[in-house]
């Protein structure tokens, strides 16, 4: 197995780095303050490559394989989780799984303009009363000649408010289980009604809502791949997800760590910086080997993922280690910080909030481990 980036990668990675910290930080906070989803960044995004950076080129992308955009997904995180967490929905969620089981005229359609940023994507799975149970889910789609009918409503739909299209889960045959559910391309209209935007602990810049469908018709080409599969098709899909977390989470934790380091480095108490003490030593110190761990991990699974390799496991081992890695490194940046880490005057206060968010998102902590433990029981069956 080779994690070793190429010197391509290197290079764009860097670049990419110096990006973020030109034209992403310095709108950071003003986006978590304001709750604000901000376009400036989501323009800028598109004019360095980054929003098309996954896609084939056929469709207006960068071909970058999933290790690649996970070393700028990475960086992303780092200044803006709020900015990553929304494009990881449009271009992620919504785009690759358009990309990976639609058809040619439905790639052709949206892939290029969500590349260019021209329109955002949102991906609707989770009900008010179905989370990580999505095989319950009560939304339906019922035909009726040649469209179909959507009813029902979802939960935490990140981008609900600002999404142009939507790729919707809903239940077709209401006499089968995970076959009875199938995907659907829904444009926004006035039947597909956003709620207001939840206001949430965390990566407030990113807007989260509800959204209720109410006889919402699509025309019988907006299914996508074949009827029945699109429970398949979405547990396919949250692989890819958890490996966004994951590097989502990763990025968050080095934003701890060297938050961390500077603070420790110039505040001074008993007459020596903080760094000289061994309580802030160690913290630090196990910051920095969660860290890498958790990036390893991640390469690994988002290498694996790129060779076309079934990475279910290792994806939800990537992404269970990395969120609690996170978790546990920005409560560390704050007790380093003191006083001051409970304060909106320094960063870590805003690192602490969005970390708990990898704990949670494409499926809880706990919902990892019985994927790990059920894969592993699997494979001696």
């Amino acid at each position: 197995m080779e994690f070793e980036l190429t010197h391509e990668q290197r290079e764009l990675a860097a670049a990419f780095r110096q990006f973020c910290d030109q034209e992403i930080a310095p709108r950071a906070e003003d986006v978590d303050e304001t709750a604000t989803f901000s376009w400036e960044n989501y323009r800028k995004l598109a004019e360095f490559g980054y929003l098309g950076m996954g896609y084939a080129s056929a469709y207006g992308g960068g071909g970058a394989d999933t290790l690649t955009t996970s070393v700028l997904g990475e960086e992303l995180s780092r200044v803006c989780a709020s900015t990553a967490l929304s494009v990881a929905a449009s271009t992620g969620l919504c785009g690759k799984f358009i990309e990976r089981f639609g058809n040619e005229e439905q790639k052709r359609a949206y892939l290029p303009r969500l590349a260019r940023g021209e329109i955002v994507g949102a991906f609707c799975l989770t009900e008010p009363h179905s989370g990580s149970d999505a095989a319950g889910m009560k939304t339906t789609a019922v035909r009726r000649g040649d469209r179909w009918v959507i009813n029902g409503s979802k939960m935490f739909v990140t981008n609900g408010t600002i999404a142009d299209v939507f790729v919707v889960l809903a239940r077709t045959d209401p006499e089968k289980a995970h076959g009875g559910i199938s995907a659907f391309i829904v444009e926004k209209n006035p039947q597909a009604r956003p709620g207001r935007p939840l206001r949430k602990l965390g990566v407030r810049g990113s807007p989260t809502c509800e959204v209720v469908f109410e006889d919402c018709a699509v025309a019988g080409s907006a299914v996508i791949g074949e009827e029945g599969n699109g429970f398949h098709y979405a547990m396919q899909n949250l692989d890819l997800g958890r490996i966004g977390i994951a590097v989502f989470s990763l990025g968050i934790a080095q934003a701890c760590l060297d938050e961390s380091v500077k603070y420790a480095t110039e505040r001074q108490a008993f007459g020596h910086n903080i760094y000289e003490f061994q309580g802030v030593q160690f913290k630090i110190a196990d910051m920095q080997a969660y860290i890498e761990a958790a990036r390893l991990l991640a390469w690994k699974v988002a290498w694996r993922f790129s060779r076309g390799e079934k990475v279910t496991r290792d994806a939800a081992i990537a992404k269970l280690f990395a969120s609690e890695a996170a978790a546990q490194a920005a409560s560390w940046a704050v007790q380093i910080h003191g006083g001051y880490g409970y304060i909106k005057d320094f960063k870590v206060e805003r690192l602490y909030r969005d970390a708990k968010l990898g704990e949670i998102g494409e499926g809880t902590s706990e919902i990892q481990r019985m994927v790990i433990a059920k894969e592993i029981l699997r494979s001696r069956g």
